[in-house]
């Protein structure tokens, strides 16, 4: 135990001195003149009273410091709502000035509108180029997300671009989400003309926002081309099991064909298809039957297309047009009722 007249060093702190008195517990420490009060039990002798005379030593030995231990980061509470269990993804288009869309630049941004994570690369290439990353990294949930910015020097570049993305929840159980690459053919002149920026649930300004996953289900964008398209059914009707027969060529009365356009007795799948797309590979169908019997004067043709809004007959009616030498009539009604047209051949 310390006592008056040792020479002590703080235990706690810097600093030290010779005791001039004690009171209780306290030592008064005399520094360079000044008594500080300090807890005995604080006190390390370094020179007790009764030792051999010696010059004092104004030394202090140094306080031991004790390393601040590192702070342990709390784990991020993420909030999650009831309709972010299923993945809702939005890339879209900002324009910095909507009103000169000729000169302005355009900023990119992911929407991650889900209660799950997504580690992600956003892609884009001209047509007939390789693809290049514009960027890659984790979006958090419910987050906005800033992927740089577009100028109209770039556009050309972009005739596509593609998401692709896993999506995963940190620290918790989640339904697992399949790994998924959505590519888009994007119109670039759209960035052009001020009715193509549309109002958008999760920007302040009109935007050309892209639908990349809508409710869990991702976005297939089709590409029609008529060629392919005539090449697709020509290989569906080979394909086809000998008991469907293809439609053209039956032949219910003698000496007429009956074709019937229902796109499902066309296509096994309208996917991805809009009524326009429908509508094309129906007149393409139209268009190839006519084709096949333009030379041969006196056939009946009744394409069976159904009653409905009329769009389909309208449509065929229109493109009788280039046929300069048919006539068209409403084929039987006690056989066809009011959905199909009849073409005769001159």
């Amino acid at each position: 135990m310390a006592q008056i007249g040792d020479i002590v060093r703080f235990l706690n702190s810097v600093g030290g001195g010779k005791i001039v008195r004690i009171e209780g517990n306290i030592a008064y420490v005399d520094e360079d003149g000044f008594e500080t009060p300090v807890l005995l039990k604080e006190c390390v002798v370094v020179t007790p009273v009764n030792a051999a005379p010696q010059a004092q030593s104004k030394y202090v030995a140094p306080a031991t410091i004790v390393p601040e231990q590192p702070k342990v980061p709390k784990p991020e509470i993420i909030e999650e709502t009831e309709t972010g269990e299923k993945l809702n993804i939005v890339l879209a288009y900002e324009p910095a000035e909507i009103k000169h869309l000729n000169t302005t630049t355009f900023d990119a941004y992911l929407v991650n509108d889900s209660n799950y994570f997504l580690y992600f690369t956003y892609l884009t290439r001209a047509d007939g180029s390789g693809w290049v990353t514009r960027f890659a990294g984790i979006v958090e949930p419910n987050i906005q997300l800033f992927l740089g910015e577009v100028t109209r020097e770039q556009l050309p570049e972009m005739d596509r671009v593609a998401i692709q993305y896993i999506a995963f929840k940190r620290d918790k159980e989640f339904s697992l989400k399949a790994p998924v690459a959505v590519e888009y053919r994007l119109d670039t002149t759209k960035f052009f003309k001020l009715h193509c920026f549309h109002d958008n649930v999760y920007f302040d300004t009109p935007v050309i926002a892209i639908d990349i996953v809508k409710n869990d289900i991702p976005y297939r964008s089709m590409v029609i081309d008529s060629s392919q398209l005539e090449d697709a059914m020509r290989q569906k009707r080979a394909a086809d099991r000998p008991s469907r027969q293809p439609v053209q060529k039956k032949e219910k009365r003698p000496g007429v064909i009956e074709v019937d356009l229902h796109i499902h007795e066309l296509l096994d799948t309208t996917a991805g298809l809009s009524n326009s797309d429908m509508l094309e590979v129906q007149l393409q169908e139209f268009r190839r039957v006519m084709a096949e019997n333009i030379k041969k004067k006196g056939q009946k043709i009744v394409f069976i297309h159904g009653k409905g809004e009329g769009v389909l007959r309208n449509a065929l009616l229109k493109e009788l047009k280039k046929y300069p030498h048919c006539t068209a009539q409403d084929a039987s009604f006690r056989e066809y009722g009011f959905g199909a047209t009849q073409i005769t051949i001159h």
